[in-house]
């Protein structure tokens, strides 16, 4: 507690009352004893000096107690009282010092002497010196100055305690971003030394390829390539003495029957019976042709319009090859007749002239490389003219491969399913798109992408004209535009399996 004039009181415990009683009272008890010695000194001197001048006779022959020496005969010994020590002055005991207030007990309020006093605020300390007072009065003068400094500093305080405080916190954040970032950084570094054990193996192993393993490939592929040159400059030669056998027209060298008619029913109606090529003419305004007339299959009259059975001729043809045909119609088969039907497509112009002639009924014919055989028979197959872009119409499914033309794919649902319908559609090939697949890119077109002429829809659910691929199964890897385009009939095989062997006939329709 401070009190006026920057005095502090303090308070004393009673222990510490009593042992400072205890030291004033022996101080009071030594200066006492020293006192009584002094005057007790004093009286002594005094009886000596009264024994000389009553018994002065006895010293001569006498020494005292004391050991003085004798004097001379008629010397006179100075006088040895010695005039008294003034009494003892001082301050004295000092006032008894309060007794602490018992406890519990009620506490006396402390009066406070004015700012001009000089005596202490507890009565048991004294009178203050000059020099304290003037001290005092200094410090109640200037106390208020300090109180308004020490007001004004009190919010600075409080200000940069809390800015301390603020960067405390700060800094302990930056301390854990800091270890964060040390060890986002060994993890860093735990990472790059793992690639870089890494990327020196990998550079070793390029490294021992570059020097011994790829030297040595392309001295393989230099040997290969050197082959490759050789089996060229042999195929070149020999397509140079094909060219040659072929400048002069093919002929076929087997006798084709007298026997003739509009269509191979008919022929058949005429005593023509065996399976072989003849010649028809379904309309007397253009010249006959040469057909493979199928003579036994289901009561026979079959003229067969497409063919496909050792993939001999390509079918990615143009609009005009499909127009007019291409392919081998038959061979001789050893009987000095063409009983054995080649690869070929009959043409669309002479295709649309016999289904017009009247009701006509369709075969398509299938077998796979295991010998099996399916078909699927359509009473009802038209082909429309060229300015009907060769449109088809079929109906009236009958047969075990599954309807393709008019279901589309099997496998398939929805408008997935729909597109792959090939009823009602316009014949395409790669240099006339007429398919359903609007793209704005040209390029992609049925026909292109799956290798040969069809009434191609989005795409397709059975392929007649598709690549001839050899042993059924193919991928996408090795078709040409990674698409299905294979001989496909999908309700049978599905997409991915090429027939060996598929052919389309037709005959007019009649009833048993």
């Amino acid at each position: 507690m401070s009190l006026p004039g920057g005095f502090i009181k303090r308070r004393v415990p009673p222990e510490r009352l009593s042992q400072l009683s205890m030291a004033k009272l022996l101080r009071v008890v030594v200066l006492l004893v020293l006192c009584t010695t002094a005057v007790w000194c004093a009286s002594d001197y005094d009886e000596e000096d009264g024994g000389d001048e009553t018994g002065g006779k006895n010293t001569e022959t006498s020494v005292d107690a004391r050991g003085h020496r004798p004097l001379p005969a008629g010397q006179k010994l100075p006088p040895t009282r010695r005039p008294p020590a003034p009494p003892v002055s001082g301050g004295g005991y000092r006032a008894r010092p309060t007794k602490a207030p018992a406890r519990g007990g009620k506490k006396e309020p402390l009066v406070f002497p004015d700012s001009g006093g000089c005596k202490h605020l507890q009565d048991e300390l004294g009178v203050l010196c000059p020099t304290g007072c003037e001290l005092r009065t200094n410090l109640l003068k200037q106390s208020r100055n300090v109180k308004n400094s020490v007001a004004n500093i009190r919010p600075k305080l409080e200000s940069l305690s809390h800015s301390s405080n603020s960067i405390f916190k700060y800094a302990s954040l930056l301390g854990e971003k800091f270890k964060e970032r040390q060890e986002l950084n060994k993890e860093n570094e735990n990472l790059i030394n793992e690639y870089s054990i890494e990327l020196e193996e990998q550079y070793t192993y390029i490294k021992e390829n570059v020097d011994n393993n790829i030297p040595s490939n392309i001295r393989i592929l230099r040997q290969v390539l050197e082959n490759l040159r050789s089996k060229i400059q042999k195929l070149e030669a020999t397509i140079s003495s094909q060219v040659e056998n072929c400048r002069s027209p093919c002929v076929t060298s087997c006798n084709i029957p007298v026997v003739s008619g509009k269509e191979c029913e008919e022929i058949y109606r005429k005593g023509g019976e065996t399976s072989e090529m003849y010649l028809i003419q379904p309309d007397a305004f253009f010249r006959p042709y040469k057909v493979y007339c199928d003579m036994t299959t289901q009561d026979g009259g079959w003229t067969v319009i497409q063919n496909r059975q050792d993939g001999s001729v390509n079918f990615g043809r143009t609009w005009d090859s499909y127009k007019n045909g291409f392919g081998n119609v038959a061979s001789n088969g050893g009987k000095g007749v063409c009983d054995t039907p080649g690869e070929y497509w009959l043409g669309n112009e002479r295709i649309s002239q016999i289904t017009n002639l009247g009701p006509t009924e369709a075969l398509i014919e299938m077998e796979d490389w295991d010998n099996n055989k399916v078909s699927a028979k359509y009473t009802g197959f038209t082909v429309q003219n060229e300015a009907n872009k060769y449109q088809l119409s079929v109906s009236g499914y009958q047969g075990t491969a599954g309807n393709a033309l008019m279901e589309g794919a099997s496998e398939l649902r929805g408008e997935n399913r729909t597109m792959t319908i090939h009823n009602g559609m316009f014949f395409s090939t790669y240099d006339r798109d007429n398919d359903g697949w609007l793209h704005a890119d040209p390029n992609k077109q049925c026909a292109k992408e799956d290798g040969g002429g069809w009434w191609y829809n989005r795409c397709h659910s059975a392929n007649p004209n598709g690549r001839y691929y050899w042993g059924g199964y193919y991928t996408y890897d090795m078709a040409k535009h990674g698409t299905d385009d294979g001989v496909v009939w999908m309700n049978w095989k599905k997409s991915w399996y090429s027939m060996k062997k598929m052919s389309i006939k037709i005959r007019p329709f009649f009833s048993n």
